[in-house]
């Protein structure tokens, strides 16, 4: 893992030894109860479109279980998206 981790550290020029995490992120303000329930979709979908799981409540890290009557590894305080879409 370190040899990868070092290889990925070459490839930018403000790390020195190694690098584990991407800087390829792009925050958005999140501006509407609509925008905010496309986010969490996206979010809960991240391990579906990465084969992890084939159904997101699947991926016991995910919030989506909560959402979907699950007991999830994280306490979650979910947002009532009934209110948000009114």
């Amino acid at each position: 893992m370190l040899k990868l981790f070092k290889h990925a550290a070459g490839q930018h020029a403000r790390n020195e030894n190694y690098q584990v995490w991407t800087h390829e992120n792009h925050p958005i303000e999140i501006f509407s109860p609509e925008f905010t329930i496309q986010r969490i979709n996206y979010i809960h979908q991240n391990p579906v479109r990465a084969r992890i799981v084939d159904v997101a409540e699947e991926y016991c890290y995910s919030s989506a279980r909560d959402y979907a009557g699950k007991t999830g590894m994280v306490k979650v305080e979910k947002l009532n998206l009934h209110l948000m879409q009114c």
